[in-house]
């Protein structure tokens, strides 16, 4: 991958309710001042970066499933919000003669969560709609 690329890692377990989602996004990208703090500004934001100079962008949650316990919801628009993301910065065919950045989101998770996690975003994926 040529150019610079900016990684960001945010925890999971850090993220208990929405507003610490929010606020981990907001430190790990340096989220730019007119950040609304909402579902709708995160994922504005997650579909620009541009304030971020970097060529390529690498998100890292680690510790995805433990996000928002207890908040079924709120977990799922987090994975909604994320995967909306990844699909906006897939490009089926690129334009001739221009060099497209990339965001890659990792969802860490322990090994026996897996499956569950695997299965969770599946089924999103299944029923997201390409932006």
């Amino acid at each position: 991958m040529a150019g610079r690329t900016y990684v960001a890692r945010l925890d999971g377990r850090e993220m208990r309710d929405t507003d610490a989602v929010f606020q981990q996004f907001y430190d790990g990208l340096r989220l730019p001042d007119y950040f609304g703090w909402n579902w709708n500004a995160l994922s504005d934001c997650l579909r620009d970066l541009d304030w971020l100079s970097a060529d390529h962008y690498v998100l890292i949650i680690e510790a995805a499933d433990e996000a928002l316990p207890g908040d079924a919801s709120g977990q799922r628009l987090l994975f909604q919000t994320l995967l909306r993301a990844g699909q906006r910065w897939s490009y089926v065919q690129k334009p001739q003669g221009i060099e497209l950045g990339r965001l890659v989101v990792v969802m860490a998770c322990d090994a026996a969560s897996v499956p569950s996690l695997k299965k969770h975003l599946r089924s999103l994926l299944n029923e997201t709609p390409l932006p």
